[in-house]
């Protein structure tokens, strides 16, 4: 019986009816871009997050980018950003003109490391990028004491982190504004791409909306050079329908995560470490070992499906070979990159699989893996 890593099809077949209720609104409303989907479901995904504004965009990179626009970023400034991410968040502080400045991260919990910032920061450095890597939220207080000390815009990259809390206060409304990417395999996905902002910061979300639309307010005047990244009205309402059960989809994550955590300890992985602070939304469980193509194969021979998230970070892509940072010059990223393997993680998941995966793991090498 495989295993997959992440089932796409079942909460489908699940919500069916309210999806195809949804879709069957936005074709009877005859309005498919900017529409009241897309209204109803910023004022319900800003009140999840807690938040005064949310500003519906075409993707999380594109979330990103917009924020940064929004607050006037670009050429000759600097924003730090951690090491160990996904490429989008370094893409999107390229896009605006602006330098990206890579922190290397907290080994246990794969996040940036606030010990490291500070040095970091120089005279043009204007904002940081807080990664929620996998589900985890970053530890924000001390970084937003630094931004504070040096006039920063903090800026949370939130794409794998819906619903999770730090301190008991949800993601996305931790600093200045954040991007979130809905992304299909998301915690809350949608059908296709889509993304959308947060944030308490009336000016930027007045400047946002119109960033995303043409820079314009009002139809065929155009105040700002703009883009053309909104969610659309499909999208929105698919939207709507799954953030009811977000809540849910991510109780379950954390109990295949205890269950993981539980099982494989002392099997000679590394294992996550889940911050006392943080309540982790668990979009991916990242184990680490030193043998991880080994691992990967015994698994795939047996139908366990792994993924690698992230086989090479971002420095060492083609696309940043300009900033001449060789390998070694961020070892901690590179010793996670090398090693993570990411097991199968879905709300769907049933017990049994998850004791599947725990049995074969353990048995290729007790300890020693």
């Amino acid at each position: 019986m495989s295993v997959a890593f992440l089932d796409l099809k079942t909460p489908h077949i699940h919500l069916r009816e309210e999806l195809e209720a949804a879709f069957q609104r936005v074709l009877a409303s005859g309005r498919f871009v900017l529409g009241t989907e897309l209204e109803a479901f910023e004022a319900e995904f800003s009140a999840f997050c807690g938040v005064r504004h949310c500003i519906g965009v075409g993707n999380g990179l594109d979330a990103l980018h917009l924020i940064l626009k929004g607050y006037g970023l670009g050429p000759g400034d600097e924003i730090i950003v951690p090491s160990n991410t996904y490429i989008a968040t370094w893409l999107a502080v390229s896009h605006c003109g602006a330098t990206p400045v890579p922190v290397e991260p907290i080994e246990s919990t794969y996040n940036i490391d606030p010990r490291r910032i500070e040095a970091a920061v120089t005279s043009r450095t204007r904002a940081i990028i807080a990664v929620h890597l996998y589900g985890q939220p970053a530890d924000m207080d001390p970084i937003l004491s630094i931004a504070g000390k040096h006039d920063l815009k903090i800026i949370e990259d939130a794409a794998q982190a819906h619903g999770a809390r730090y301190k008991g206060r949800r993601t996305g409304g931790l600093g200045h504004a954040a991007g979130f990417s809905f992304y299909p395999g998301k915690n809350l996905g949608a059908l296709g791409d889509g993304g959308a902002i947060t944030t308490n910061d009336d000016e930027l979300a007045q400047r946002l909306w119109q960033l995303r639309n043409y820079g314009s307010e009002t139809r065929y005047r155009h105040d700002i050079q703009g883009f053309n990244s909104r969610l659309d009205e499909v999208q929105a309402a698919m939207l709507r329908v799954k953030l009811q059960h977000l809540d849910g989809w991510n109780s379950r994550r954390r109990e295949i995560a205890s269950a993981y955590l539980h099982g494989l300890a002392g099997s000679g992985l590394v294992m996550p470490k889940d911050a006392e602070w943080a309540e982790s939304v668990w979009h991916l469980f990242v184990v680490r070992s030193v043998a991880r193509e080994k691992l990967q194969d015994t698994l795939s021979a047996v139908d366990i499906q792994t993924q690698i998230h992230y086989p090479f970070p971002p420095h060492l892509q083609p696309a940043y070979h300009a900033m001449r940072l060789a390998a070694g010059s961020l070892p901690i990223a590179e010793a996670i990159h090398r090693e993570v393997l990411s097991l199968p993680m879905d709300p769907y998941l049933a017990d049994s699989d998850v004791e599947r995966v725990i049995a074969m793991i353990r048995s290729v090498h007790p300890g020693r893996i």
